[in-house]
């Protein structure tokens, strides 16, 4: 009988504690915290092991996110590397008319406005910027609701990869035709989010570098996960915050506006 190195063990172990958080809304402490010497790609190991069990469990791909795309709040999370984890169809819903949206009962949820991308073909990691944007159907704003498994959102990136890159639910708002014009104004673009109280400005560009340039790393970085495969037709990537994720609440209005007429932006209430 084949041992299982003990390693792997742990990974598996981690594992099922996180797939026990996800399904349970709660917290654990971070993996890092039993696990020191914890890598990106032992990370990505713990991962695609949640991945698979969510599958079993039912549950369907709809695409992926990216996380710490934007490098001016690393320092925030105690992170130096983006991530990239599973989106799930039950978690992927388009914004209602009213703008009413039930906040889930997730461990301190974050709102992040982001951009998205529906595709038409898979993109490869050979592809530059021109025939990457060749592969997408539609662009979108949306929020995508981050949630932290661990308390007080303390943790590394590792930490981050194994919890599915953070990921809650994706709002998204109306899809638009990737022109070459709306591209190159996700890049050019400023944002403003605003909520209770405070208001927060952002930058297309600092999303390492534009958002068809993280969509370009994040397809370079599938392979980390074993047996993730490439994005495929029909598939949704949301690309990284453009601002700072803030905490949200039931009874909240957030609302965004983009300094470019290409890109409308969004008012949401939570429930």
């Amino acid at each position: 009988m084949a041992r299982i190195a003990p390693e792997r063990m742990a990974e598996e172990s981690a594992a099922d504690t996180l797939y026990a958080a996800f399904h349970g809304n709660t917290q654990v402490p971070p993996l890092t915290t039993s696990m020191p010497d914890l890598t990106l790609d032992e990370g990505y190991r713990i991962a695609a092991a949640i991945h698979a069990r969510r599958l079993a469990n039912g549950d369907r791909v709809a695409g992926r996110k990216i996380g710490f795309t934007n490098r001016s709040i690393w320092p925030i999370y105690n992170v130096d590397a983006p991530v990239w984890g599973w989106m799930y169809d039950h978690g992927v819903q388009d914004i209602p008319g009213d703008g009413a949206i039930p906040l889930p009962a997730l461990p301190e949820p974050r709102i992040e406005p982001e951009i998205v991308f529906g595709f038409k073909a898979a993109p490869s990691p050979d592809m530059d910027l021109t025939a990457l944007a060749g592969c997408v159907d539609w662009v979108a704003h949306g929020f995508e609701i981050v949630t932290s498994l661990y308390p007080g959102w303390r943790f590394t990136a590792p930490d981050s990869v194994a919890a599915m890159a953070m990921h809650g639910a994706l709002w998204v708002g109306p899809r638009l035709a990737p022109t070459p014009e709306r591209l190159e104004a996700l890049t050019t673009c400023g944002i403003t989010l605003s909520g209770p109280n405070e208001t927060l400005v952002g930058h297309g560009v600092d999303v390492l570098g534009g958002p068809l340039v993280a969509l370009q790393y994040l397809v370079g970085q599938i392979e980390r996960m074993p047996d993730a495969g490439p994005i495929q037709p029909g598939e949704v990537v949301t690309t990284g915050t453009l601002t700072d994720a803030r905490p949200i609440a039931p009874g909240q209005t957030w609302t965004t506006k983009f300094d470019t007429a290409l890109v409308p932006g969004l008012s949401v209430r939570f429930t």
